[in-house]
């Protein structure tokens, strides 16, 4: 499976920035969850779940496709395992999900894929039967049966497309500090194959302040792209690869790519995710 790097410094690439709405991370189409929606909100959101059906609601339908499918599971970390908090440092999964999660991997191959660093997030679920990969799957621990390199820490099985881009992450990083310094809240996450720009903490008055400075640093630098999560601005590089990339890359390592018996499961709740989501459409789709 290839992936693309741009090489050239004159053709710049565009950075991406959702909608605004998704600051709130409360909000279904300016209304606040839990709260009862206008009519053109109800209409809009019921015209929207026919095109994007509840797994929950749909899960009779999921077990009859599962029957007699060879089931391979992949979450997200933060928001699905783990609530999203102010501090992302302490978005700790509780023990019962771990025990959920550990359950899981007991029956069915289990991978979880997060923007974060794939050691923050081993540290963060503390299981030794899951697969785990690491910065939106630019650095993946792959099966060992299946791959035989080994990092330099000697994991046996790491995958890692953006290798190249590790000095210039690391220059970046070092002028992110600097340029969003005097901006009160926002924190800088080293995440190794991606920069995280997190401003939840950031005055709302300042958050275009901030998303500017970083915009600023990113435009020039052909070799990577600024996208945007949850009150997060991600600096990642300009490759062909992303969470649907890797799934597939886990997959192959699996045994799977071109098994017709497989039915994977990919959960998750950030845009990111939706890349997963489009392969998995695009491969396994089926109606609820």
């Amino acid at each position: 499976m290839g992936f693309q790097i741009s090489h050239s410094n004159k053709q710049k690439v565009k950075p991406f920035f959702g909608r605004e709405n998704d600051d709130s991370d409360g909000t279904i189409n300016g209304s606040v969850k839990g709260r009862e929606l206008s009519p053109p909100d109800v209409a809009g959101y019921d015209s929207w779940l026919v095109k994007h059906p509840s797994a929950l609601n749909s899960f009779d339908s999921i077990m009859k496709e599962a029957k007699g499918k060879k089931v391979v599971v992949f979450l997200d970390y933060d928001g699905t395992l783990s609530p999203i908090v102010e501090d992302p440092d302490k978005a700790f999964m509780s023990a019962e999900m771990r025990a959920a999660v550990r359950e899981v991997a007991k029956h069915f191959p289990t991978s979880i894929i997060s923007g974060r660093s794939r050691d923050k997030v081993k540290q963060f679920v503390q299981l030794n039967n899951v697969y785990y990969a690491g910065s939106h799957g630019m650095d993946i621990m792959a099966p060992p049966r299946a791959v035989k390199s080994c990092d330099k820490k000697g994991n046996e099985g790491a995958f890692q497309p953006a290798k190249l881009f590790l000095p210039a992450i690391q220059e970046i990083s070092v002028e992110l500090v600097d340029k969003i310094k005097d901006i009160q809240g926002a924190r800088i996450e080293d995440n190794r194959f991606c920069i995280s720009v997190h401003y939840r903490q950031v005055p709302p008055e300042d958050h275009e302040i901030l998303k500017e400075k970083v915009k600023s640093l990113v435009e020039n630098r052909a070799e990577f792209r600024l996208t945007q999560g949850k009150m997060v601005l991600e600096v990642r590089p300009s490759i062909e690869w992303n969470k649907g990339d890797a799934l597939n890359y886990m997959l192959d390592t699996l045994g799977f790519s071109n098994a017709k018996d497989v039915l994977p499961l990919y959960i998750g709740d950030d845009r990111t995710d939706e890349d997963a989501f489009k392969v998995e459409n695009k491969k396994w789709a089926y109606k609820c």
